[in-house]
């Protein structure tokens, strides 16, 4: 290999430390783990919290809880979205 892509692969190796280590410390042991993208536990927990408090506000008749749990659903919702990161990072021109 020539200089010039000893550097871009060392850029690539440093861009990926920096976005995601622990996904590059899988890399080096040879047993990668998922990407952050598809890393969604929290989101899915979030999801079934937000599911029970519109379930309780249902059955208890409390609007407020209800109400609460709607709001909390659509958070979850935009967690559970892969594309969210990409076109955070996305660079501007």
């Amino acid at each position: 290999m020539t200089d010039s892509d000893d550097e871009r692969i060392a850029d690539l190796e440093a861009a990926l430390w920096h976005d995601d280590p622990h996904f590059a410390r899988g890399l080096g042991k040879g047993r990668p783990r998922r990407p952050r993208e598809y890393r969604r536990g929290r989101a899915w927990l979030a999801m079934l919290l937000a599911l029970a408090a519109v379930v309780t506000g249902v059955l208890v008749p409390h609007g407020m809880l209800l109400a609460a749990g709607l709001i909390m659903a659509a958070l979850a919702v935009n967690l559970l979205d892969s594309n969210r990161l990409r076109r955070l990072r996305r660079p501007r021109s």
